[in-house]
């Protein structure tokens, strides 16, 4: 189950669960839609993969299956990764 994580990696926006512009990778690193377009050029910093939208978690099923309320936030900023083309 994805976690729902409650903020952006890069800029530490937050995104709630019904967030339309969290985006994912295949390790649900999760970054705001506009640091994914105009930092990171749609490649991610951590494992070199690409982004998809988070889905939405239904409003009734948060409650038995919460988000996440873990932070990851890059402090020193986000950076591409020095092998993205």
């Amino acid at each position: 189950m994805l976690e729902l994580r409650p903020g952006c990696e890069c800029c530490d926006k937050d995104l709630p669960p019904d967030a339309g512009d969290a985006m994912i990778c295949t390790f649900e690193c999760t970054f705001c839609a506009n640091c994914v377009e105009t930092v990171l050029k749609g490649v991610c910093p951590n494992c070199g993969g690409n982004f998809s939208s988070r889905p939405v978690r239904p409003a009734a099923l948060l409650q038995k299956y919460p988000a996440s309320t873990k932070r990851v936030f890059k402090a020193e900023g986000c950076v591409p990764r020095a092998d993205a083309a």
